[in-house]
């Protein structure tokens, strides 16, 4: 994970809610956030992640739901 979007998870407490997520979903996102060409799409990218995770609910802008149907 670099380094700068590691600082970010723990700057904004949500580096357990990253760790939560199955490693299908953490790859996906560092994976999206690495190919952005643009560094405001990189941002834009890191912020959606950010709120994803912060709110809980949404994967990628779906809905998402723990194993056994509990929204998380």
């Amino acid at each position: 994970m670099p380094d700068d979007i590691a600082d970010r998870l723990r700057a904004e407490g949500l580096d357990e809610a990253y760790q939560a997520r199955p490693p299908y979903q953490r790859n996906d996102y560092l994976g999206w956030i690495a190919r952005a060409k643009r560094a405001e799409t990189r941002e834009k990218r890191i912020r959606q992640m950010l709120d994803e995770l912060a709110g809980g609910r949404l994967y990628m802008k779906m809905v998402w739901r723990e194993r056994g149907g509990e929204n998380r």
